[in-house]
């Protein structure tokens, strides 16, 4: 599940954040790296192929089974478009550059739906769930260290194409991971209990697969599923609309990749480290709403003390401290919100409905970042860039505030459905 958790999250930063630093040290301007981080929002649309995921097997690779043949198949794709980024690079033109992005994230989407849906398929209570989950978000984590952190360490030694190529041969962890995998045997047999009820290409099974998935969630949640959606759509924000702008910050305040990197890499992995070891044990030992509101309180906080940095400049030991908050916020909320979602599922639909929950969970914020460097460019006129940043870091943390309110809310009902499952029992 870890190995897995590292496959899942190799590309993400790659065609995001990571790839912004790349462009800015080609002298890319802030409104166009704001623009290229949409090449994001195929994780946002997701939920539109994951029914074929969930009732179709992969070709050329489905013969290892439905999970495993998408894993798969998605991690060949990643390993190939990262290849390409890797050879194009803003020399080669910001439109050629775009498009092997694109087409990474859309697998590295593809593959996050089947991880996801094979993290929750294969564990055997909620206690399995929950560890498996942890699991899975040091993965992730880790591979988030590699590719903003080492990354920028080889890129300084190296250059970025080899440091790219590197990564992109890093795909192979995933794929040995796959091979030491099983496919969970209940999910199958309701997969093909429901194939068989109605194959997919009738227009029963067409409905079971697209409308089929939403009409479960709804039926189990009520209209309360709608504040659950918002919440996840909301929960992590702030930190999505400052991700184009977080390493082109970090070049025009003058600090160097082997800097950043070296932090992220020390001070900020263990207090990721920490971060997701105590949000795992806080949703096992006070559950997950609490847990939730811990993690939205956190979150603005550790968004705005960026501006302080952006205001004082280089300080001794405040990089460190305001990174090391920072990691140890969004690795206990991260971690919080996908042990959430992964309890929220209905065997069956797993893939299409936890791709539902996550497309909400980045739908908003991926597509609102597209604008974070022209914000950025806009709060410069008449102002110095560093006050330009500092606004444009209060005002991102400012919109974590409706997620605190929203997760109050939930887990007042939450306990109240606790409560009456008591009584009823």
């Amino acid at each position: 599940m870890a190995a897995l958790g590292f496959s899942s999250g190799l590309p993400f930063l790659l065609t995001g954040n990571t790839l912004g630093y790349w462009l800015r040290e080609g002298h890319v301007s802030l409104t166009a790296i704001g623009f290229a981080s949409w090449v994001g929002l195929a994780y946002t649309l997701k939920f539109l192929w994951a029914p074929i995921i969930d009732r179709v097997g992969a070709p050329l690779t489905g013969l290892m089974g439905r999970r495993r043949g998408w894993m798969l198949l998605a991690q060949i794709v990643i390993g190939l478009g990262l290849g390409a980024m890797a050879m194009i690079g803003p020399d080669g033109g910001l439109a050629p550059l775009a498009a092997a992005a694109v087409v990474v994230a859309f697998a590295s989407a593809t593959q996050d739906i089947v991880v996801d849906a094979w993290r929750i398929e294969i564990a055997e209570s909620g206690d399995e769930l929950g560890l498996l989950t942890s699991a899975y978000s040091l993965g992730y984590r880790a591979a988030l260290l590699v590719t903003e952190s080492l990354i920028l360490l080889l890129a300084q030694a190296m250059g970025w194409p080899i440091s790219y190529g590197i990564m992109a041969a890093l795909a192979a962890v995933g794929m040995v991971a796959v091979l030491c995998a099983k496919e969970p045997r209940e999910a199958e047999e309701a997969l093909e209990a429901r194939a068989l009820a109605a194959p997919l290409l009738s227009p029963r099974g067409l409905y079971d697969a697209i409308i089929g998935p939403f009409i479960s969630f709804f039926r189990d949640h009520g209209l309360f599923a709608v504040i659950m959606l918002l919440t996840i759509t909301l929960y992590h924000l702030p930190d999505y609309l400052r991700g184009p702008i977080s390493n082109p910050f970090y070049k025009d305040l003058g600090l160097s990749k082997a800097t950043v990197g070296l932090v992220r890499g020390t001070i900020g992995l263990w207090c990721t480290v920490v971060g997701v070891s105590l949000g795992g044990l806080s949703a096992v030992r006070i559950g997950y709403a609490r847990t939730l509101i811990i993690g939205a309180v956190i979150q603005p906080p550790a968004i705005g003390l960026f501006a302080i940095l952006a205001l004082n400049g280089v300080q001794p030991g405040l990089f460190e401290a305001v990174m090391g908050f920072d990691s140890f916020a969004i690795g206990f909320s991260g971690v919080a919100l996908v042990a959430y979602m992964s309890s929220l599922t209905t065997l069956g639909y797993t893939a299409t409905q936890y791709a539902v929950l996550t497309s909400a969970l980045a739908f908003t914020g991926k597509t609102l970042k597209g604008f974070s460097g022209a914000v950025v460019d806009s709060l410069q006129q008449g102002r110095g860039l560093m006050h330009a940043y500092a606004a444009f870091y209060l005002g991102a943390a400012a919109f974590g505030l409706p997620a605190v309110v929203l997760c109050l809310v939930l887990a007042r009902q939450i306990e109240r459905q606790r409560k009456a499952a008591l009584s009823q029992s």
